[in-house]
């Protein structure tokens, strides 16, 4: 088992440590005063546009306005669709502000002259929203893009939260669920009823995560979460899809491992395919895991599993014996942009 030691040792930078702090930072985020956002007209289309940590932000905001008569995309790239008109807000996100991607779409944006605002904690973005008079929020980084998730999030809940509709009482409730998350997963249970240990310590192969239409945001996030802090592939399916053609891969074996990330509430036509997927799992003798949402709104059900599935990220890197903070990689693509 972990301990405090092994910890520190391997994630000196102590990435832990923010993950511990994610419900108070979430709360005090929420009720930050935010910015009063002033946009005239209707808003029946809206673009997240974001990459990595803040592209997951893009993907949650999508999930929970999906039952509404809200269009929403989410663009990870450079181009801005050409459906945009004057009821298109676009919602520009890079924690870092110098985002190539994001700052390109945001420029895009100033030039069909739709609504616009931005997040970020500086840099670039916060530049041009200030030169071009576009609304702009200033939110603070902690310790690195992904440990930041939860103050980016909230922080912009509380500024969206009355143009997308979005219940109070849905967010409020997310806090509350955070904190009883912690209390599970957090560095002070180094146990082994410590359920996102239990989950690191069986991953030793590449995870196949499979997901359900609106746990999709959990999905990629636990996905770039293992590519980042444990240095690991790791692959995502969306759980019908799959049934359509990833099924038949694991007619040959392979150290791919499947990950069943799986809503207490699905779809009933969706719950008879996890069935049928377990049956076969079974049948074939492959070993796989579960991972199942609170009971609750869409919001909740979100943040705690990416909660959770972050902090298992964070053990399997330690677990391998690697920090989880440096990403080289990522370095050398930017220095050459």
């Amino acid at each position: 088992m972990l301990d405090v030691s092994t910890l520190e040792k391997f994630d000196p930078q102590g990435m832990y440590k923010i993950y511990d702090r994610w419900p108070e930072i979430a709360k005090r985020a929420y009720e930050s005063e935010g910015i009063q956002i002033d946009l005239s007209g209707s808003i029946d289309h809206v673009i997240f546009s974001g990459m990595g940590g803040s592209g997951s932000l893009g993907d949650i905001f999508s999930a929970i306005l999906s039952k509404t008569n809200i269009h929403v995309n989410v663009v990870k790239g450079y181009h801005l669709p050409e459906t945009v008109d004057s009821n298109t807000l676009v919602v520009a996100t890079s924690i870092s502000g110098n985002t190539v991607e994001t700052m390109t779409v945001l420029e895009a944006a100033k030039k069909k002259n739709c609504k616009t605002i931005a997040f970020s904690l500086g840099g670039k973005m916060e530049e041009f929203c200030k030169k071009n008079k576009i609304q702009y929020s200033k939110i603070e980084q902690i310790h690195s893009p992904r440990a930041s998730f939860t103050i980016f999030f909230y922080s912009m809940l509380k500024s969206l939260e009355q143009i997308l509709l979005i219940k109070k009482t849905d967010i409020v409730d997310s806090l509350e669920q955070l904190a009883i998350q912690k209390k599970n997963i957090g560095s002070h249970n180094l146990s082994s009823n410590n359920s996102a240990i239990s989950l690191a310590e069986w991953i030793n192969g590449i995870p196949l995560i499979y997901y359900p239409w609106g746990l999709q945001a959990a999905a990629i996030r636990f996905k770039n979460s293992l590519q980042e802090n444990a240095k690991i592939h790791a692959m995502t399916e969306d759980v019908i899809e799959a049934c359509h053609n990833n099924i038949v891969s694991w007619e040959n074996r392979s150290n791919v491992q499947p990950i069943l990330i799986e809503g207490k509430d699905d779809y009933y036509k969706t719950k008879e395919r996890w069935n049928i997927l377990k049956e076969y799992f079974d049948k074939n003798k492959i070993i796989f895991r579960e991972v199942s949402s609170i009971h609750g709104n869409i919001i909740s059900k979100l943040i705690t599993l990416i909660y959770f599935l972050d902090y298992t990220s964070i053990y399997k890197a330690v677990l391998g014996g690697i920090d989880p903070t440096p990403v080289s990689s990522i370095d050398f693509i930017k220095k050459r942009l």
